[in-house]
């Protein structure tokens, strides 16, 4: 491991809670989760004000909740809040399958966060049911993936902007610095901002039923299309609305359903739409990757430079990891953010 990813651990260190208990049991019995309660955190002085939701001084940011990973969500909305310098400007939209119960967690949210502003919306699964392919993994083909092509719709009006965030990540820095991402650039003004990544094989991402046909292919020929992370966006809410990006997705998706022109759940199609048409976001707001599964030695370490976001995109997450004695070295990271309330807690 690089030595300026060990300064970064050892750091943290001190502030790492140590869980000697597990929550595998729990998850697999479907024994209640119980949280602690957070600290409140507050603005600084320099603040500026804000009014009501519709402000243009308030951060936005969306996140879909579910079971599977309610312990991971926590976790990422402490870390948003402990590292902003105006934490009571957010504003937070929680998006949950309407199968499950909101009220359980509406309450698990406000009893472990009694000052957050937050509202959570009802997600049909039905809207996309029909329109999912079974993909490489079956944790990708769970409707509420695809929520986030929705939040258009499914937020109010006078929200403009918006950061979406998966669930297992957290932040080590301001969010308001990646809500403030320009949209325009000398190509003209974006719908939406993230990390680009152009080392990656993009090619990888489609099937050769999509790069044999000359009609699809075109797709990409006036841009240069590089892979992003959509677990991690900006989006101008307005300008999707206005573009019906909604729609269009659906249309990919409604594609697949006929030809099977990708291979990787509900990713392909914002690639599809946004690929080399995006405003680009410094890397180190989503160091991803982190969840490479370590059973064979196969811990991830941070990409090179800067950090202000760790994100455990893969099958290995850290609750997991760390419940099981089977952490990899980044882990310690993400334990200092998590709010599980265990039997035995030793705190150092």
């Amino acid at each position: 491991m690089p030595s300026s990813n060990l300064s970064l651990i050892l750091t943290l260190l001190p502030l790492i809670t140590i869980i000697t208990t597990t929550a595998t049991a729990a998850a697999t019995t479907n024994t209640p989760l119980y949280f602690k309660e957070a600290p409140k955190f507050y603005n600084s002085p320099n603040c500026p004000s804000t009014h009501d939701t519709c402000s243009n001084n308030v951060v936005h940011v969306a996140m879909t909740l579910d079971a599977a990973y309610l312990r991971g969500s926590m976790a990422a909305i402490l870390s948003v809040l402990q590292h902003s310098s105006c934490p009571e400007n957010i504003r937070f939209h929680f998006v949950a399958s309407a199968s499950a119960h909101t009220d359980n967690i509406q309450l698990i949210i406000s009893t472990s966060f009694p000052y957050l502003q937050f509202n959570v919306y009802r997600f049909d699964d039905s809207a996309v049911l029909g329109l999912i392919s079974t993909s490489i993994r079956t944790a990708l083909d769970c409707p509420l993936n695809y929520a986030r092509n929705y939040l258009a719709d499914l937020l109010p009006t006078c929200v403009k902007r918006v950061v979406y965030l998966d669930s297992d990540l957290v932040l080590v820095d301001d969010i308001a610095k990646l809500a403030a991402t320009p949209f325009e650039d000398e190509e003209g003004v974006k719908v939406l901002a993230a990390p680009e990544y152009c080392n990656a094989n993009f090619t990888s991402y489609f099937t050769p039923t999509f790069w044999s046909n000359p009609s699809l292919s075109m797709t990409f020929s006036d841009r240069n299309a590089c892979y992003f992370n959509t677990g991690v966006m900006v989006i101008d809410l307005i300008r999707w609305r206005e573009g019906r990006y909604t729609t269009k997705i659906i249309e990919w998706m409604e594609l697949q359903k006929r030809m099977r022109i990708y291979e990787l759940g509900s990713l392909p199609p914002f690639l599809l739409e946004f690929a080399g048409k995006i405003a680009p976001v410094d890397h180190r707001w989503n160091q991803h990757g982190l969840g490479g599964d370590n059973f064979e030695g196969l811990c991830r370490d941070l990409h090179p430079g800067p950090v202000s976001l760790l994100h455990w995109s893969g099958k290995g997450k850290p609750w997991v990891r760390l419940d099981e004695n089977r952490a990899c070295p980044l882990d310690v990271l993400w334990a200092p953010y998590d709010l599980l309330q265990t039997s035995n807690v030793l705190e150092s």
